[in-house]
This record gives structure tokens, sequence and C-alpha cells, in this order.
């Protein structure tokens, strides 16, 4: 074995050359620019590194909740034309106070105090909370507020809670039917809400909460679409720094420790940790907005340019122990891993241009943005390493006599990789076979997998806003809102017979619907009247409208009078659970539709967006993976110009997909916007193993060389690389599970189980199957010219 092994080491300076034809075409002498220049090139580097942290400094936040669904779609559109006429629900602070002990008499004068303080919080424009109720109105008078200034004792007290219980305004809308639980809904001012006062706000209503109500044992949370939005600012901010801090530790101490000097953890660390800095400062000039996918960027990047730099800085370490100089090592380690380099970001690539078929825009800029990074990792990585290498290498002669009887570590991996690689290519026949069944068994579980869609994994699950929403979804029958739009047809105000019977009849049709509750809008007005005041008169309902503060007019009526919204809430459930919901509503307005035409009448809302719209994207997605392994495999074998390559990648390129589908189907788990887009990714990035073998096997392949041998020394000689980028990069991914956001935790362990399964494919399907196709080729053309 140790034979075989130092004839794979004294090989190298036989191939330096390899074939007259670049894989890569070329591309991959961009990497001796830098070099031929290192000084200078370091200066024209610091100025990058200057402009790259101003650009960083201008990357914004997008915390939108429906960021995922902005898309040209006319459902969208109606969406946003909702939030413009009716923006009170994105501007809503809903502070959820529960406890069996809310009503009693010290705890409600204490609630009512803490209400009376959210009116002073600075950005507040008002609130809505059960002290809003009304009594009925006397005739000619307006109506009294519904809580006395003093509240009754004793007896009275017990009567009068129970008129509070069952007052129809505020009794499962406000307050809880069984009465511990009751929500206060406080609207901010717009400006608050898109800026960086928002964390004052909530940290001023936080205090509140904490001086008013903390002795009275009741449980106070926030939630609503500020809060959340809040959450998600935090999270992305915190996450990036934990993924910059623990995958640059996990890069460097992982290079250190098998490379033994700090030069060539320079060499092989520093270029991916710049790449990330020159990546997020273009995307910064270049105006993207870091969210929930762009957050991940960081360790992408790392990943992307990690694994090159590591293929780059092991064959310059091998030529440096072989006795060369060091810009002659660096140079050849440029000339013949570059060209793999080149491919492997070229079908990263591939992968993010796969992303623009989504209907999303997050997921498309997303698209961008990684496209746009792995240019700039696959140059960085390209000139920085031999760079680095020429600057940083000392006493290359010396390193070279210590290492050459003393490399335990790395010969310890190539011992583990000649192992599997004789064992893989004895019965390639049997071994792909068993690969094919496998795979193909794996696909018809990955093919049953569901789309699955739910508001709360953007959110983080680890703070206040899910729990809140949670307690609403069990008290209130949801926090979600699902809201029915109507515009009026030209000639026709607000107050008119037919508007009015209209609002009525669409107001009763959502009260109907299963799974929707806690409906409002002004029929709620119209019919407390008509029961309490006696009075259904439309001067009755003008007056009553007309002293209602104008933000909670604005929750129902268009500042133009020629809208209204009935609203409802949903609970947050599955998009695949609410569907049928949202469509079943839809279905039953269409005879409010006929019985009055000109009404234009539509569900929309966030809930109804993200139902309607999550599964088909989330499909679109993962039929665009697919045609992804067709275009990926046929740009692999034209590059490498060989049909047996580009066969040969299809299965390992497959496998980390469905194999990785097998453990979300097994775990219950469906297909979601971050594993279908981990997967998409995943699948190109997965590939770097392959092409890097496949490169170095296109190189061992000589007339008078046997295919296994071949095989066995490409795999010896790129094996400890690929083994030590996958785990470095494994880690740089599942750092991410230290999210608060779900779906970023999703995102990076599946993507970390991708890398680690693409490199059990790359040693135990590649192998195997390109030593079959290799001998199928040798068959077919009945010569020894080389398949690859």
């Amino acid at each position: 074995m140790l034979e075989k092994h130092s004839e794979s080491e004294v090989h190298v300076d036989k191939v330096e050359q390899g074939p007259a034809s670049s894989i890569a075409f070329g591309l991959e002498r961009l990497g001796l620019i830098a070099v031929r220049a290192p000084i200078v090139s370091c200066i024209v580097l610091l100025a990058l590194i200057v402009g790259a942290v101003f650009g960083i400094y201008r990357i914004k936040i997008d915390d939108s909740l429906s960021q995922l669904f902005r898309s040209d779609s006319r459902e969208f559109r109606q969406y946003e034309e909702v939030t413009k006429k009716f923006p009170a629900e994105e501007f809503d602070v809903l502070v959820v106070v529960e406890g069996k002990a809310l009503l009693e008499r010290n705890n409600l004068e204490k609630l009512r105090d803490f209400v009376t303080d959210l009116q002073l919080v600075e950005g507040t424009r008002g609130l809505v909370s059960l002290f809003s109720a009304r009594q009925a109105p006397a005739p000619g008078k307006l109506p009294a507020a519904l809580f006395p200034a003093e509240l009754p004792e004793g007896a009275a007290y017990d009567k009068f809670i129970e008129t509070v219980k069952n007052n129809e305004i505020i009794r499962g809308k406000l307050l809880s039917e069984d009465g511990t639980l009751a929500l206060i809904v406080l609207s901010l001012d717009p400006e608050v809400v898109g800026s960086n006062k928002l964390t004052k706000t909530v940290g001023d209503i936080r205090a509140l909460m904490k001086e008013d109500l903390g002795d009275t044992g009741l449980n106070v949370q926030l939630s609503g679409v500020p809060v959340m939005q809040l959450e998600i600012r935090n999270a992305v901010e915190r996450d990036g720094l934990t993924y910059n801090i623990l995958g640059i530790l996990a890069g460097c101490i992982i290079a250190i420790i098998f490379f033994r000097k700090i030069s060539f953890m320079i060499a092989a660390a520093f270029p991916p940790m710049i790449a990330i800095l020159l990546a997020l400062g273009a995307l910064g000039w270049a105006n993207f907005n870091l969210n929930m996918f762009l957050n991940v960027m960081t360790p992408l990047i790392m990943v992307i340019s990690f694994s090159d730099s590591m293929q780059l800085t092991f064959a310059a370490r091998d030529r440096l122990i072989a006795g060369q100089d060091k810009f002659t090592a660096f140079k050849n380690a440029v000339l013949v891993v570059g060209p793999a380099c080149v491919l492997t970001h070229g079908t990263a690539g591939i992968s993010f241009i796969a992303l623009q078929f989504s209907d999303s825009d997050l997921i498309r800029k997303f698209g961008e943005a990684g496209l746009a990074a792995t240019i700039i990792a696959l140059v960085a990585v390209l000139s920085l390493v031999p760079v680095f290498g020429v600057l940083f290498v000392r006493n290359e002669k010396v390193f070279a006599v210590k290492f050459q009887g003393a490399d335990a570590g790395v010969q310890a991996l190539r011992n583990f990789c000649y192992w599997i690689a004789v064992r893989m290519v004895g019965r390639p026949g049997l071994f792909s076979l068993i690969a094919v069944l496998f795979v193909g068994g794996l696909g018809v579980i990955y093919a049953n997998l569901e789309p699955r869609y739910r508001l709360a994994d953007q959110v983080p699950d680890k703070r206040q806003a899910v729990a809140a929403s949670d307690r609403l979804d069990a008290k209130l029958t949801g926090a979600n809102p699902v809201n029915v739009l109507i515009v009026f047809p030209k000639g026709e105000s607000l107050y008119s017979p037919q508007t009015l019977q209209t609002i009525a009849e669409v107001h009763a049709t959502v009260e109907k619907a299963a799974g929707v509750g806690n409906v409002w809008s002004l029929e709620t007005l119209r019919r407390w009247l008509a029961e309490k005041a006696g009075s259904a008169d439309v001067a009755t309902l003008k007056e009553y409208v007309s002293v209602i503060p104008e933000h909670l007019v604005r929750r129902f009526i268009d500042a133009e009078q020629d809208a209204v919204v009935v609203a409802g809430r949903v609970p947050d459930k599955d998009s695949s659970q609410l569907l049928p919901i949202v469509d079943k509503l839809d279905t039953e307005l269409d005879a409010v539709r006929k019985k009055h035409p000109g009404y234009e009448v539509a569900v929309t809302g966030l809930a109804a967006i993200a139902a309607r719209n999550s599964a088909n994207m989330i499909e679109k997605l993962n039929r665009g993976l697919t045609v992804e392994f067709a275009l990926v495999a046929i740009f692999i074998g034209l590059a490498f110009r060989s049909w047996v390559v580009m066969f040969a990648c299809i299965l390992p390129g497959i496998f980390p997909v469905v194999m990785s589908g097998t453990v979300l189907w097994a775990m219950g788990e469906g297909l979601q916007f971050a594993s279908v887009v981990a997967l998409t990714v995943s699948f190109g990035l997965g590939l770097s193993a392959t092409i890097h073998f496949l490169n170095r096997l296109r190189l061992e392949s000589k007339p008078g060389v046997g295919s296994a041998l071949a095989v066995e020394r490409a795999t010896v000689l790129v094996g400890p690389a690929l083994i030590l980028t996958t785990v470095v990069l494994a880690c740089g991914l599942v750092v991410t599970v230290f999210s608060d956001l779900p779906s970023l935790r999703l995102f990076g362990w599946l993507s970390a189980f991708s890398m680690v399964m693409a490199l059990v494919a790359d040693l135990f399907i590649l192998r195997p199957t390109a030593m079959w196709l290799i001998n199928l080729h040798d068959k077919l053309q009945g010569t020894d010219k080389p398949a690859i």
C-alpha cells in the first residue's frame, strides 16, 4: 500500500502539463495574473477590502413577512393594494395578556392603567382593547364607555364582569370566551415601524409590561407584524455575526491541524474569508437587502470557496514536498487543479441560475446574489491562494525534507482513500447496479414529499411573537388575518343601501366559513347599533362612525370611502390546511358576486397569499431542480468532452438530494422553501468533489495506464482534500443550527447533511460507476485511448 502511495506522489511531477485542452477553456490562468506581482496584488486587494467594508455598511435588512411571495402576480398586487388602503395590520403590535385571574378587580385596574400608559408610548397612533367597548347609545346621545371610571365591588362587580364577557363587540375578539385572555391592539406610526425607532418603541412597551403588570401573575407577550419584523431583524443581525465567526474558526482550525504550518493555513483559509468580505461588499454596493435567505450567503461563500482553496493548497503542498520551489508549485497547482475549480464554480452558478425560475422575487434575488458571490469567490480563490502561498511560505526545502517522511495526518487519509478505491474498482459492475437500485428507491421516496409552509417558520421561534400567536390561535381563533376586500363600483357610496347590503352578506359569509373567526367590519357596528340602540338607520351609523377615532375607522373603511374590508383571522396552520379554507370561502362568495355585480369581492391577506402560492412555488422550484440535474450533467460532459463523464456524474449528483429528501420524509417533514433551496444549491456545491476527482482521473488516464490504477491514483491524490473540505464545509453550514429562525436552521443542517452525502456518493458511487463506464467505453471503442 505504501509503495502505491509513493508512486502516486512521484507521478505528480509527470503530469503537470496534463492534456493539451483545458476543461475550463483556459480560464484557470486568471489565477496566474496576480502571482506575477504579489505585492502590487496585495495593495489592490487592500483597496478592494476598504471598498467592500463601506459596501457592507450599505446593506439593509428586509424583514417583511411577505417577502417570500413578493412577485408580479395579480394576487400579490391585490394584497399590496389592500395593505396600502388598510395599513393597520402592518403596523399593529398585539399585546396578549393571559391568566386565570385576568378579570379580578385589582388586576383589571392595573390592566386599565397599563392600557392608558401604552397610549403615551412614543410612536403610538392609538389602540383597541376591551376598554374601548361602549354601552348601547341612548337616543340623541353619544354612547358611554362600557367600563366606568370607578369599578363596582362585590356582587355588583361580578354582575358587571358577566356583562363585559357577554359584550358582542369584544367577546371572542378582544376577550376570550372564558375571560382568561385579553388582546390589546396597539397601532404604531408607519415611520416608526420602518425605521430603527421600532427597537426603542417595542423596548418601551416591554418596560411598561414589567412595570404595570409585573406583580399581577399575568403572562404578557407581544406579537404582531412589527414585533415579528423586529425579531427577524435582530435574528438576521445576530446570525450573521455567528456564522462569520464560527465558519472562519472552523476553516482555520481544521487547516492548521492538517497542514501544521501557519503559512498553509493562511493560503487555504484566508482567500475564502476575503471572498466573503468582497462578496458582501459587492452586494451592499448593488443595493441587495439582507434577509432570511441572503443571511446564509456567508456560509455559502465559505462552502464555495474553501473547497477549491483547500484543493489548490493541497496540490501545491504535494509539489513542495516533491521538491519544487514555491512559485513553481503554486503555479502548477493552478494549472492542474484550477480547471476543476472553474468548473465547480460553474456548476454552483448553474444552481443559482436555476432559482431564477421561481415566482418569488426573494428567491430570485437570492439566486442573483449567489451567482455574483460565486464569480467573486472564484476570482478571489484562484488569485489569492498562489499570492499568499508565494508571500508567506518560507524555507520550502526544509519543509520538503521534514514532511517527506512525517506526514501522518494526510497519510492516514490517503490510506483510507486507497482502501476504498481498491474495493470499489474490484467489482464496478456490481457496485454500480447497487447504486442505481438504491438511488432509484430513494428517488421514489423523494417524489412523495409534499410542499409545506407556515408563516411561523419565517419568525424566530425562540422569541415571544410565535408563542403569543399560538395563544391567539388557541383562544381567539388565530392571529393571521384573512381579509375580504370589497371595492365599490362607480356611482355607489359607502352608505348606499346596495353597498351596505353587500357588506352585510360578505360579513355573514365570512362568519359562517369554517376555520375563520374574529370577524370585523362595518357590519359589526351596524348590527350592534340595531340590537342595542334599536336603530339601524344610516344617519345613526354615520354619526357613530364619525366619533370613532380615525385610526380605528381606517381598519375597515378606506380613506376615500370607495372600499371596505371584512377582516377575519385564522390560525397559523400549514398552507395545505389553510388552502381548503381560503378556497371554500372564495367559492361561497360567488353568490354575493352574482347578486351584486359591479362590486369587486376578493379574498386576500398574507395567510391567503401564502396558502394559494406556497405549494405552487415550491413545486416549481422542485421541478427546476430536476431540470438542473440534466443541465449540470450536460455542462460537465461538454467541459470534459466526454460522454463517460456526463453519465458518471449523474448518480453521485442525485444521491445527496434524494437521500436528504428521504431524511425529511422519515422525520415527517415536507418540502419547504428553505429545504428545496438548500437542495438546489447543495446539488451544485456537492458536485465539487465529483469534478475534482474526474479532473484528477483525466490527468492520470494515459495510454498504458490501466483504468483501475488511474482511479486508485486519482482517489489517493484528491481524496484527503475532499474529506477535509467536506468536514469544513459541513461545519460552516451546520453553525446555522444556532439560529432562532426555523427556516435558516433547516437550510443549514440539510445543506450540511447534503455535503456529507455528496462525499459518500463520491467515494462509494462515483468510483465504481466511472470504472464501469470506462470499461464500457473501452469495449465499444476497441482502443486504449483514455475515456476521460
